[in-house]
């Protein structure tokens, strides 16, 4: 039985500032020879969080209640936003945003009474179910328009700002929350054994949960919790692993590794996953084409100025016409 693979890869793409410099020397055969066979056509700019909802039915982006019950907890009828904790590094006239300081549960647990103690007199409360992920519980839905974390994380904030009718009460707040944070002991602590602080959350992904999501794929393969998160709510099995023995059906596979690298602007981290994902993923899927065992491989590369589509069948690998180049061509403008 042959299936269909939907391959999902954020960041492949490079800005042309410095697609060159990352794809210099990078040996990607068989990434280059797929999407130089595949039928190409453009999609809407979008993030991976975007895609997701609609490949789901996910009304709204209404993320924070879908990963709040793959952390644990039941959403009930509530209003719920993401308020993940950053670390906002100063940098001449901005703050840039930064995702990489790991809290431990206990950590997380302190932080988040503190803000609660301190807010305790308005209609919301924190709630640190996962470290990395924390979330705020509303009695109403805001008026507030938000942007993903992973849009945000090492840019300049203030463009992604929350905004709407609700955002000054919020800024009002995220204010608040900076300035009890900056001195909070738990950071003092963190700052004296040589790691980084906690300074800030950040507010994205809000909404009431729905019903169960769509299931538009048999099976789930990432290493990225987002993923995991959004087919534990669908109740489609999910797995980080053996997806090539396992290619029955309609098969969702996310390589997030790239998007994380640059977050991170690490640009040789992004190019040790572009590797592993020429290796692990790249090379398997084209011989499964050609033997037939996948009878159509659709990738979808996603960034948030552009995003393309390539459909390859095993009849588009004789289009030997289509010759390969290098990724840096697919440089973004």
């Amino acid at each position: 039985m042959t299936s269909k693979i939907h391959l999902v890869i954020p960041d492949l793409f490079l800005p042309q500032q410095f697609a060159s410099t990352a794809c210099s020397g990078l040996a990607m055969p068989a990434v280059e020879k797929i999407l130089a066979r595949s039928r190409r056509e453009a999609l809407s700019a979008q993030s991976l969080e975007t895609w997701l909802c609609n490949a789901f039915g996910v009304l709204d982006e209404a993320i924070a209640p879908i990963t709040l019950q793959a952390d644990g907890m039941e959403p009930g009828q509530f209003y719920w936003l993401r308020a993940d904790p950053v670390h906002l590094q100063l940098q001449r006239a901005h703050f840039l945003l930064r995702t990489d300081e790991l809290l431990l549960a206990d950590e997380a647990a302190q932080l988040c009474e503190s803000l609660n103690a301190h807010f305790a007199d308005e209609r919301f409360k924190f709630f640190a179910p996962h470290p990395q992920r924390w979330y705020v519980r509303l009695e109403s839905a805001p008026n507030l328009q938000t942007h993903p974390l992973a849009q945000v994380a090492g840019k300049n904030v203030y463009p992604y700002l929350p905004s709407g009718d609700d955002a000054l009460y919020w800024h009002r707040v995220l204010n608040e929350v900076q300035m009890l944070l900056y001195e909070h002991p738990v950071n003092e602590a963190r700052v004296a054994r040589g790691e980084g602080s906690v300074n800030s959350v950040w507010l994205w992904g809000g909404g009431v949960a729905q019903k169960k999501s769509q299931q538009p794929f048999s099976a789930v393969y990432s290493d990225s919790p987002l993923v995991k998160a959004f087919a534990k709510n669908a109740g489609v099995p999910y797995e980080n692993e053996s997806w090539m023995n396992n290619m029955t059906g309609d098969v969702l596979l996310v390589w997030e590794g790239l998007r994380q690298a640059i977050q991170q602007g690490n640009l040789q981290a992004w190019q040790s996953n572009a590797l592993n994902l020429e290796q692990d993923c790249a090379v398997p899927l084209f011989q499964a084409v050609s033997e037939g065992r996948v009878g159509q491989l659709t990738i979808d590369v996603l960034h948030s100025s552009a995003a393309q589509r390539f459909v390859l069948t095993r009849s588009d690998l004789w289009k030997m016409w289509r010759r390969p180049v290098s990724l840096s061509k697919y440089a973004l403008k």
